[in-house]
């Protein structure tokens, strides 16, 4: 059981997964506009657009995981492996992303001007993404669980 399974057992799960619900939804926007570029010919080759997708399949796989994790919590379970699991989810999605940043900063140098625009409204989405993903970071250590100081 947790470290203190008390304080567990009194907080609500359902904070934290609708926050990382939201990060899914940014995330799910920023999927299918930035891939989206790559079936128009004029960004089918977008510099960054490749490399930045690097880094989203991944960040996408652990913001997944974060949501069912915290689902399975908010359900009942109340293994700490699954606290744990969610933990190194939230901070592995936070590494993937600061590199998806760096990849549609790439996209947006690059692009005509036609489709800067579009591609600023990605960063919008990337940005929301980040910040409930931040707060859900947040919600979880009011809740007593500690992340790594990395």
């Amino acid at each position: 059981m947790y470290q203190n399974e008390y304080f567990y057992r009194v907080n609500n799960w359902e904070r934290v997964l609708n926050l990382l619900n939201q990060s899914l939804y940014a995330e799910e926007m920023v999927c299918a506009m930035s891939s989206e570029l790559f079936h128009i010919p004029k960004t089918k080759d977008l510099t960054g657009n490749r490399e930045m997708h690097d880094h989203l399949v991944p960040a996408s796989y652990h913001r997944v995981t974060a949501v069912g994790s915290s689902q399975r919590l908010k359900n009942g379970e109340q293994q700490q492996s699954i606290v744990e699991t969610l933990v190194a989810c939230i901070m592995n999605a936070k590494t993937q992303d600061k590199k998806v940043r760096e990849g549609l900063d790439t996209m947006e140098q690059n692009a005509s001007p036609e489709y800067k625009p579009f591609i600023k409204v990605i960063i919008k989405w990337q940005e929301s993404a980040e910040s409930y993903l931040n707060q859900a970071k947040k919600a979880l250590r009011t809740m007593g669980v500690s992340f790594p100081t990395t």
